[in-house]
């Protein structure tokens, strides 16, 4: 291969992936209000379980768990399916798959009994284990998928402004879901036009993923045959095992009571669904201004490090939910704007340190581990939280004492849960201690708060990785 051709290729490859990256973060953008939609706690569903259908808190609970359930229960399909075909193609069925199961809800709402809560909960709790199953399957294939393609030395940096750029569109979909259902006060028609916008938009998103140009950047390691040869390379990833035990610890602690945040919202601080729209909206747009210092910070940093200082900063607002009243219900605002902030470098640091942690020769496996284990503990959590309020409801006639006693659990975890996370070893990590000193600088915390421009011109000369 003579010297043109080398340079012909190597900027073709050049424009494919410049292509490649657009065309991700365009099919993110369309897929958001599905995504969004089928996540166990999210305006959508939160109106739909508890407005439209009144649905018992124990239902409600087993009904936010099966979204982990799927993600489990994915660790016996993943891998089988990545032996059939790549990791696109698996995603792209998978997500069809997903997007068939929500128009058939669209279709079938209007049959599901609304005066009969316990026929109500068995339709929909069937129904969101399938759908949830197939949306696992392609989660996964996405995390494999993305892994092949991007450079590791941009990811901290692009998959900042991807997921800001993302938590724009969910943040309108949020808006216009929880001003159209409470305008037309939780009708099962608004539902159905929120579920067909959301599919339309899916089929452009799943249009775009697959006509992508992506190419590996380099072979893929050989994975071992046996299971159990890729099963002892996951074992010997120490830091990967911390990773996933902290993980556990997290899932339980933000789904023990997490889904009931919102019902508590609805039922006992009397908020409409477009003022719960509304909080989540100041959330998403707090996070998607702070995504990108927080990607800067990780690129220099580590993620280990950032990430404990963004859980601590996120977690110690929440206790704030144990002093909460009708009275005093506006400090919502600020508590959802500055957990927004906070929480964005936490949640952006447990994708790319996954990333950096995962034995390659066993990458698939890893991931789905990873997820089968911590949603094992995700799903268990809701339907905890959903007896233990029942029980403790049935028994003290204070429901505000009951939540704030309750809302106690997931502060109080998830800082105990930080000393496994600072147990996790990652190359170039930086120490705890000098993530603290960035984060004291004007600039710095300026840029967390939305001002971007001041923080892109501190981090402009972050180190680049050598790999």
């Amino acid at each position: 291969m003579n010297a043109a051709t080398s340079r012909a290729n190597a900027q073709q490859h050049k424009a494919d992936l410049l292509r490649s990256l657009r065309l991700c973060t365009a099919e993110g953008v369309m897929a958001m209000p599905i995504v969004t939609m089928s996540l166990p706690v999210n305006v959508f569903m939160t109106a739909l379980v508890a407005k439209a259908y009144d649905l018992p808190k124990t239902t409600i609970g087993l009904i936010s768990a099966l979204p982990f359930l799927g993600n489990f229960l994915q660790i016996f399909i993943a891998g089988l399916l990545a032996r059939w075909r790549p990791p696109k193609v698996i995603c792209v069925g998978a997500a069809v798959l997903h997007l068939a199961s929500w128009a058939v809800l669209g279709v079938m709402l209007p049959f599901i009994p609304r005066g009969e809560a316990g026929a109500a909960g068995i339709w929909l709790s069937v129904w969101f284990l399938v759908t949830s199953c197939f949306g696992a399957v392609a989660g996964v294939s996405w995390n494999a998928w993305i892994q092949e393609w991007v450079p590791y030395r941009i990811r901290g940096k692009y998959f900042g402004r991807r997921n800001g750029t993302l938590q724009f569109s969910t943040l309108v979909f949020m808006l216009v879901a929880g001003w159209s259902l409470a305008k037309w006060d939780y009708a099962i028609p608004v539902f159905q036009a929120l579920i067909a916008g959301a599919c339309v938009m899916r089929v452009f998103s799943l249009r775009w993923q697959w006509i992508s140009p992506t190419r590996a950047r380099r072979a893929p390691p050989p994975e071992p045959s046996a299971l159990g040869d890729q099963l002892r390379l996951v074992l010997a990833a120490r830091s990967l095992l911390v990773f996933i035990a902290f993980g556990a610890v997290w899932s339980f602690a933000a789904n023990c009571f997490g889904p009931f945040y919102h019902v508590f919202m609805f039922e006992q601080l009397e908020l409409s669904a477009f003022d719960v729209g509304l909080l989540a909206t100041l959330a998403q747009l707090s996070g998607a201004l702070s995504l990108p210092a927080w990607g800067h910070l990780l690129d220099r940093f580590g993620n280990r490090p950032v990430m404990a200082v963004s859980l601590i900063l996120w977690q110690v607002q929440n206790f704030a939910w144990c002093f909460l009243t009708v009275e005093n219900r506006n400090l919502l605002y600020a508590m959802w704007i500055w957990g927004g902030a906070t929480g964005a470098g936490f949640i952006l640091g447990q994708f790319t340190l996954l990333l950096r942690l995962l034995p390659l020769e066993a990458r698939n496996l890893a991931i789905g581990l990873n997820l089968a284990v911590t949603s094992l503990f995700a799903a268990v959590a809701p339907v905890t939280g959903g007896f233990v309020l029942t029980w403790a409801l049935a028994r003290w006639s204070d429901p505000f004492a009951v939540h704030h006693v309750c809302f106690l659990v997931q502060p109080a975890l998830a800082l105990l849960g930080c000393a496994l996370l600072l147990r996790v070893r990652e190359p170039r990590a930086s120490p705890l201690t000098m993530v603290f000193g960035a984060m004291r600088n004007i600039r710095t915390l300026s840029g967390i708060f939305g001002l971007g421009f001041l923080v892109n011109h501190v981090f402009y000369r972050a180190q680049r990785d050598p790999r």
